[in-house]
């Protein structure tokens, strides 16, 4: 019933965006009815998972035309996304509006990170998953283009990374896509099962388990959802989460622990 009202009167007041805070907010007065309070803001949750959403949509649109072409696999992710979010035909004309603007080779992404950090700068997991959702999207067919990696480089430097925070990021999440696509092959496999953790077969089982355990706490669903990422969108932290275990699991394997 909140949901419902909450997409009535956001977008009454404020249009997509709007709609958007108020669905989240919404689905959160729900949740909580049904279940009691959580201790959230939901206000402040919903206007987070807005803002992301609307991030998204831009970035994808900067990162599909970055190469000079948008390719039908890039077309493809976004209706995909649209249509987890269940968006109405009205509400995907806006997020279609979004990404052509993203996509327009004069918009200048820089004050799109500003509000983002204004609102979710303060949750480093929150931006992190923004990143490797950028990145996923990326590399979906296989390789970047350079002006695909120039714009994460600039996105992450946004976000607060330096060049080695985001390189790092960048080996690990490539690595872990190898898992979850079953690309690794079995002399390779190890190899990239440890830069999958972000280690190296020099460290000791206990660094490997403590960040095995830090890469999971940061892809739980629940926490992320508190921070602001859409709960359709968790999808893609539980994607990373599985790729990861798989790795960890080889290591496991691999050193008999």
């Amino acid at each position: 019933m909140f949901k419902l009202i909450g997409v009535v009167v956001g977008y009454l007041l404020l249009g997509f965006i709007g709609a958007v805070i108020g669905f989240f907010g919404g689905a959160f007065f729900d949740r909580m009815r049904a279940y009691g309070s959580g201790g959230m803001n939901p206000l402040q949750n919903a206007l987070r998972q807005a803002v992301f959403l609307e991030t998204v949509f831009i970035s994808m649109g900067k990162l599909a035309k970055a190469d000079g072409h948008i390719s039908q696999d890039e077309i493809d992710h976004v209706e995909v996304l649209m249509r987890k979010l269940g968006m109405t035909d009205e509400h995907r004309k806006q997020a279609i509006a979004l990404f052509k603007q993203g996509a327009d080779a004069a918009f200048d992404v820089e004050p799109t990170y500003q509000r983002f950090m204004s609102i979710c700068g303060q949750t480093k997991d929150l931006k992190q998953v923004l990143l490797v959702y950028l990145i996923v999207m990326a590399h979906a067919d296989g390789h970047f283009h350079p002006q695909e990696e120039a714009l994460l480089i600039k996105i992450a430097e946004y976000l607060g990374y330096d060049q080695a925070a985001f390189r790092h990021l960048l080996d690990m999440v490539i690595n872990q896509s190898h898992f979850g696509a079953g690309q690794a092959t079995s002399g390779q496999a190890i190899e990239d099962a440890y830069k999958a953790l972000g280690v190296s077969k020099e460290s000791t089982d206990a660094e490997i388990k403590r960040a095995y355990r830090k890469l999971m706490s940061q892809y739980h669903p629940d926490k992320l959802m508190g921070q602001g990422v859409p709960e359709d969108m968790i999808k893609v932290a539980t994607e990373q989460a599985k790729e990861i275990q798989l790795a960890y699991d080889l290591i496991k394997k691999t050193r008999g622990i």
